[in-house]
C-alpha cells in the first residue's frame, strides 16, 4: 500500500499562518459595516429632528462664514414669508414640485435630451445638498444626494422641505435666506413681498452672486414677469396644493 507523501514542519507553518488572514479581513469587514450602520441611524436621526429644529448653518454657510466673513442670515418661518414667494420659487425652480418623490423624471430626460446640465435639479435635492452635503459636482455627492434625497421626501412635509429652502438657498453674496433677501434688496419683511419682488428673488436663485434682484438686466426681467405668470399658474391648476395652507 503506497505511503502518502509526508508533510514537511514547514508547509505546515506556512498554512497555521496564513489560516488567521481571512478571519481577519472578515473582522475588518463587520466592523466597517457596523460603523456604516450607525452612521445611517445618525443620519436618519438628524434628518427626523430636522422636522421641528431649524437647521440655521449649513456646512455652504460655514464655508462662506469662512471665506468672506459675517453673512446675513435670518430664519422665517413660512407663515411668516409671502404666499406667493413660495409659489414663485417652485415655478422657477421646479414646477411639479408637489408632483414628485424628490426626482423630476421628466425634467431629467428633457435635460438630457438637451445636453443641458441645468434644470433637473429638484427643490427637494438642492435642499439635501444644501443641509446635508457639499457644493460642487461630483459624483460621489451625486450618489449622497441620490440616496438622501426620498429619504428626506418620505419624513419631511412639502412645505417643510419649500421652509428649509428658501431659508437656506444663497440669495446674493453672503445672503442667505428670503428674508434676509427681502430685507437687503427691498426694505421689506419676507411677509410683504409683492410677486414681481418675489418673482425677481427667484430669478436669481440659479446664479446668485452675480444677480441682483433689484437691478435685473432685461432678460432676467422678463424671466421674473414668466415666473410672475408661472406662480399664478401653480395656484389654479393645483400645482401649488401641496404647500399651501
Amino acid at each position: 500500500m503506497a505511503r502518502k507523501p509526508a508533510t514537511s514542519s514547514r508547509a505546515k507553518a506556512s498554512r497555521a499562518t496564513a489560516a488567521p488572514a481571512p478571519r481577519r479581513s472578515r473582522g475588518w469587514l463587520r466592523l466597517a459595516g457596523l460603523w456604516a450602520g450607525r452612521a445611517a441611524l445618525a443620519l436618519l436621526a438628524l434628518i427626523v429632528a430636522l422636522t421641528v429644529i431649524n437647521p440655521i448653518r449649513t456646512p455652504y454657510m460655514i464655508a462662506e462664514r469662512m471665506r468672506i466673513g459675517p453673512l446675513s442670515v435670518d430664519w422665517v418661518d413660512a407663515d411668516r414669508i409671502a404666499p406667493v414667494m413660495l409659489r414663485a420659487a417652485v415655478a422657477a425652480e421646479d414646477a411639479n414640485f408637489c408632483l414628485h418623490w424628490g426626482f423630476d423624471m421628466a425634467a431629467i430626460r428633457d435635460a438630457l435630451d438637451r445636453g443641458a446640465q441645468r434644470g433637473a435639479s429638484t427643490i427637494s435635492q438642492q435642499v439635501v445638498k444644501n443641509v446635508f452635503l457639499w457644493q460642487g459636482r461630483s459624483w460621489p455627492r451625486k450618489a449622497a444626494e441620490a440616496l438622501l434625497t426620498p429619504v428626506v421626501e418620505l419624513v419631511w412635509t412639502k412645505r417643510r422641505l419649500l421652509e428649509i429652502y428658501l431659508n437656506v438657498a444663497e440669495m446674493g453674496e453672503g445672503i442667505f435666506g428670503v428674508e434676509a433677501a427681502a430685507q437687503h434688496y427691498f426694505g421689506v419683511p419676507a411677509s410683504e413681498l409683492t410677486p414681481m419682488q418675489a418673482a425677481r428673488i427667484a430669478a436669481v436663485l440659479p446664479n446668485p452672486k452675480e444677480r441682483n434682484p433689484a437691478d435685473l438686466p432685461g432678460s432676467l426681467l422678463r424671466r421674473a414677469e414668466a415666473i410672475v405668470d408661472g406662480a399664478g399658474t401653480i395656484k389654479v391648476d393645483g400645482r401649488a396644493a401641496c404647500f399651501e395652507g
